[in-house]
């Protein structure tokens, strides 16, 4: 059987060995009645790293986007969002679905942005023809624009617009932590522009299972209850959680090594013919590539390079994503260059 070199996703890390051992000594308890004891160590450990009073242990992401959006608004509500957002394009709907909101979409930009004009634009009036604003929502780091990191500083001109208009902001920080390590800057530097923030456990931090919600008490009661609407209550779920304190304990600083290998990757890639790579939207995990040559769609490369062993992932008419992770070492990202390189220059049906 073909080794295969894994780019798909970051979600498919495995458990380190430590985060076995500790899931296998794990003190639990009852989490519906709060009596899970290494939960609730994970939780106030993820408040103490985010700058936040209180976290909240979800299954996943996309739960933790939900019941943020559902613990900031009311049914009617509209939610400002970009354009390439995760929430608007890979979370099924669910907001609208259970919560009865409305999805305001402004464009992205390149790097991950939604321009602040835009969201001033989106910011609805006093008007009884219109459903009012509830929450505005950003990305960081922004997964479809390839990683690319959003500034505290922009963070910060959100923020203004959001105090304005008495409006709260959410981050979709799946990847907060790539983030702050591409900024050199502690993470709290980019949760305290925003009044709720999740991060995923189960991505580059390799737990096997979880996110966590973070923000004031009263929020995260409010996110709890949804969690529970949701179908999310869970009971002696510490065995899931102790995973999750050996990543924010030992992970990551590790994350360094992902980056460096997506920008081997993204250099090497660059100087196939046929491909093209923004190097510029390089800044974390991921790569976008764009086939060039026209005997290749993206949807025909992808089929391709994962049949000759290289998994990658397909984005689309136009663009396909590589993302390292713990799990893929510098070897592997040269045997991924090889690869490729052959199969781009032999064309379909090689």
């Amino acid at each position: 059987m073909t080794h295969r070199i894994d780019l798909r996703s970051d979600t498919v890390t495995l458990p380190t060995p430590a985060m076995r051992r500790a899931m296998y000594e794990a003190e639990v308890g009852d989490d519906v009645w709060g009596e899970d004891p290494t939960v609730v160590r994970l939780q106030e450990l993820a408040a103490e790293r985010m700058g936040k009073e209180a976290a909240l242990f979800v299954p996943s992401g996309t739960m933790g986007n939900l019941v943020s959006l559902l613990a900031h608004c009311q049914r009617g509500h509209e939610v400002i969002l970009g354009s390439e957002c995760h929430i608007f394009i890979y979370e099924v709907g669910a907001a609208a679905v259970f919560g009865g909101l409305i999805y305001h979409i402004v464009p992205t930009t390149r790097f991950g942005e939604l321009p602040p004009d835009e969201i001033r634009g989106a910011v609805r009036g006093p008007n009884l023809h219109f459903p009012p604003t509830g929450l505005i929502c950003l990305e960081n780091t922004h997964n479809r624009c390839g990683g690319t990191v959003v500034s505290p500083a922009y963070m910060a001109q959100v923020r203004e617009i959001a105090d304005q208009h008495k409006l709260p902001v959410h981050l979709d920080g799946a990847r907060i932590f790539n983030a702050a390590l591409a900024l050199g800057v502690d993470v709290r530097e980019i949760a305290r522009h925003v009044d709720s923030v999740m991060f995923c456990l189960s991505k580059g931090l390799s737990a096997p299972v979880g996110s966590l919600v973070c923000g004031s008490k009263a929020f995260v009661e409010r996110a709890h209850r949804m969690r529970k609407m949701a179908g999310g209550a869970m009971r002696q779920v510490g065995v899931l959680a102790a995973a999750g304190i050996v990543a924010l304990s030992e992970m990551v600083d590790r994350l360094a090594d992902d980056h460096a290998n997506a920008r081997r990757l993204a250099e090497g890639l660059a100087e196939i013919p046929g491909l093209a790579v923004d190097l510029e939207t390089v800044q974390t995990n991921m790569v976008m590539l764009y086939p060039t040559d026209p005997r290749w769609t993206t949807e025909t490369l992808n089929a391709a390079l994962a049949a000759a062993g290289v998994l990658t992932s397909y984005l689309g008419r136009t663009k396909m994503r590589a993302v390292t992770h713990y799990g893929i070492a510098r070897e592997d990202i040269e045997e991924a260059l090889r690869v490729t390189a052959r199969v781009v220059r032999e064309g379909p049906g090689a």
